[in-house]
């Protein structure tokens, strides 16, 4: 948490502050200008709020997708019998050794192709199918009793029903703990939407954005520190409203199956 207060205090500082020695540990002389300038006052193009609802728009489209995806593979991996299940799951999992890096070129072939560049589409959909969330509610939906099954069967459900009524309200510590990663994963992603936009483009993610703000702005560490709260804010913001289910999700996964 140092590293986040260190942040949080010196955007509430004057600039000669943030570099007066021994250093200040809350704001001596309190300010909200730093704020002010980011979104009013600075001499660059700094639409953070068209920054930020990018980010949380493909944040929020990714989840809907990665856990949709995520959660009916998971189901049958760890509910169906089918010829080479574990053989198939263990392919799967190797691809997760996989550098991120190897595939960049590839894949924004394909994306090229499509002509989904500078668009949000580029941003959306490569994120959609990720290995982690499939393996960690696989490894919850095996330690979901047999009986709930048989009993779901009796009463004439299947494996839509039971998937459906039963299982995902059994496990939304784990979901919830799956979208919290994918939140995180998407919002601070930086490489692959630094590829997939033009520069200057208004389909920039906040991370994108502000790195090239840091970049044009040079050494004004007051506006640094207020952009880089208005960043993680949200990501805080989540994590807090979520603490419970998400530990909950952490201790209870991979017990067993």
């Amino acid at each position: 948490l140092i590293p986040i207060y260190w942040i949080l205090i010196r955007s509430f500082m004057f600039e000669p502050d943030i570099y007066h020695w021994p250093p200040y540990f809350f704001p001596v002389r309190p300010t909200l200008g730093n704020y002010w300038q980011i979104f009013y006052g600075t001499d660059y193009d700094l639409p953070i709020l068209r920054w930020t609802f990018n980010s949380a728009f493909v944040a929020f489209s990714r989840i809907g997708l990665e856990l949709t995806i995520a959660s009916l593979a998971a189901y049958g991996f760890a509910r169906l019998e089918f010829p080479g299940r574990d053989k198939i799951f263990f392919v799967i999992l190797t691809t997760m050794m996989i550098p991120g890096q190897v595939t960049l070129v590839p894949m924004y072939l394909q994306i090229a192709r499509y002509g989904w560049i500078d668009t949000f589409h580029a941003l959306i959909w490569p994120g959609a199918a990720s290995v982690f969330p499939v393996f960690m509610l696989r490894q919850f939906f095996a330690q979901i009793p047999d009986e709930l099954w048989d009993a779901a069967r009796i009463d004439g459900a299947g494996h839509l029903r039971f998937f459906i009524q039963v299982v995902l309200h059994l496990s939304r510590a784990s979901i919830m703990t799956v979208t919290i990663f994918a939140f995180i994963g998407s919002w601070n992603a930086l490489l692959w939407p630094l590829i997939a936009t033009k520069a200057g483009s208004d389909w920039w993610p906040i991370s994108v954005g502000l790195q090239n703000f840091v970049t044009e702005a040079g050494p004004q560490t007051h506006l640094w520190m207020a952009a880089a709260s208005i960043s993680m804010l949200p990501v805080l913001i989540l994590y807090f409203l979520a603490q419970r289910q998400f530990i909950e999700g952490i201790a209870t996964t991979g017990l067993k199956g």
